[in-house]
């Protein structure tokens, strides 16, 4: 529900982190680096070991590699990767960067490797640098970050920083109202959320977000936004609310105090809720799992795990996809480019099998597919593409593909769409499937079969019907 402008959000959350570590004893020069949107992306993995920044296919298949905002040549990256492959399950030393608010951390990652790199005070290492007896490696470095992360929003300074601004910080968009008044008609409607009930309502974020002036009413007066949700939960803990969960207490919505006791009572509506777990809400609503259509923004602690724990539908918001999408429109050319070479590379085959000796140059094939696609990659940013590299999906893509029902770059794309509406994802030939032709029909043989088909449905329906007319009178 809360969108956060970008880049503004990440800069400020850049800002505070380089305060933190500055508090903590890191060089007052690294205040000086300000936040260039156009380097990370999301989806990058941290390795702690060498500390590079990897972008990585769905197998571990390294696509690119930085040392601070250096990228390193193939020779280099065979010299820290042997086989350009990453142990993506070795969760101590690769750590992925997969959240919106991860592109903070990204970015000052790569600040701190490039200042301690060009540091002359410091000796550079294959893990870390040395500065006389001490030596910093890689690894405490990152979790240096981490750790500021976590005060920055545990301490509430990001959060006390977004309130005074939300004109700055927060998106809002009247179609809001208009989507979940219309999904309340027809559905249940309940919100998940980890922050407490100050930030969400005490401190008026929520508020922002629904307050317009001509939106619904209720009655006569503005309609206030808790009257959207059959169910608000507060402090949920993703992902941990879709395993075990934590307790679920009532909030008093007048202080913002957390009510002693464990609430075992049913849904009473208009209550705000803290804690709970995903199997508490498919109770209170009486719903199941593929009842639900779950909407987050969070790869890993909303869409994963919501699908694999719980079965639910699920809808991821990427932001991005607005930009990417612009990218793949203007740039269409190379991408087609890459598949003509895919295809002449093919042809320099054609007529080999394996008793031919002859071992056709491809060299020159291969060195322009490498150039159109860093061309293509260029157009996203210095990073490429969230989702792919040239003709190659990035790992987040593959998660994306994989455990999201739906996705889009907001989820007021439903308005645009009626609830009664059956998405299904168009056919994905296998490799072995697309190399074989298919005869197209022509549009008359096409319209003959729809014909055919609707008189069938029209026909069953008609049996259907008198079926039940004979079970009603024989009743």
């Amino acid at each position: 529900l809360a969108v956060y402008e970008s880049p503004d959000y990440e800069e400020l959350g850049f800002e505070l982190l380089k305060d933190q570590l500055v508090s903590i004893g890191y060089p007052h020069e690294i205040l000086k680096y300000k936040y260039d949107p156009s380097f990370p992306t999301r989806g990058l993995v941290v390795d702690t070991l060498y500390g590079n920044l990897l972008k990585v296919d769905s197998n571990g298949n390294i696509l690119v590699c930085t040392h601070g905002f250096r990228f390193l040549k193939g020779t280099e990256i065979w010299h820290f990767y042997p086989n350009k492959f990453i142990q993506r399950d070795d969760m101590e030393r690769f750590y992925i960067l997969n959240t919106l608010f991860n592109l903070s951390e990204t970015f000052l990652c790569a600040c701190l490797v490039d200042f301690f790199t060009h540091c002359s005070r410091y000796q550079n290492c294959d893990t870390g640098y040395k500065d006389g007896d001490l030596f910093m490696s890689f690894r405490s470095m990152f979790q240096d970050v981490r750790d500021a992360m976590d005060f920055v929003h545990d301490s509430g300074c990001l959060k006390e920083k977004t309130l005074k601004n939300l004109e700055k910080y927060v998106i809002k968009d009247s179609r809001l109202l208009l989507l979940l008044s219309r999904m309340k008609e027809v559905a249940k409607l309940f919100l998940a959320t980890n922050s407490d009930y100050s930030y969400t309502d005490g401190q008026a974020i929520m508020s922002y977000l629904f307050e317009f002036p001509h939106g619904p009413k209720l009655g006569t007066s503005q309609r206030p936004w808790h009257s959207y949700f059959d169910l608000i939960v507060v402090d949920t803990r993703k992902p941990l609310f879709f395993g075990e969960g934590t307790v679920l207490r009532q909030v008093d919505t007048k202080t913002g105090k957390l009510r002693i006791g464990t609430y075992t009572g049913p849904l009473q509506h208009g209550t705000v809720y803290s804690g709970g777990s995903s199997d508490l809400v498919c109770d209170l609503l009486r719903v199941k799992g593929k009842d639900i259509l779950y909407i987050g923004d969070h790869i890993f602690g909303d869409i994963l795990k919501s699908k694999k724990c719980q079965g639910w539908r699920t809808f991821l918001v990427v932001p991005e996809l607005a930009r990417e999408l612009q990218v793949w429109t203007e740039k269409s050319d190379l991408f087609e480019e890459l598949k003509s070479l895919d295809i002449f590379l093919a042809e320099l085959y054609k007529h080999l099998d394996s008793s031919s000796n002859e071992r056709p140059d491809i060299s020159s094939i291969q060195k322009r597919i490498k150039k159109v696609t860093h061309e293509m990659d260029m157009c996203y940013g210095k990073m490429g593409s969230v989702l792919r590299c040239g003709s190659r999906q990035t790992l987040f893509a593959s998660q994306l593909m994989r455990y999201a029902d739906l996705y889009a770059p907001s989820f007021l794309n439903l308005l645009y769409y009626p609830f009664s509406y059956l998405f299904r994802a168009p056919p994905v030939l296998m490799p072995h499937e697309s190399t074989v032709d298919h005869v197209p029909l022509d549009l008359s043989e096409v319209d003959s079969l729809l014909v055919k088909h609707m008189n069938y449905l029209s026909t069953a329906g008609r049996q259907v019907s008198t079926v039940h007319t004979m079970e009603r009178s024989k009743v």
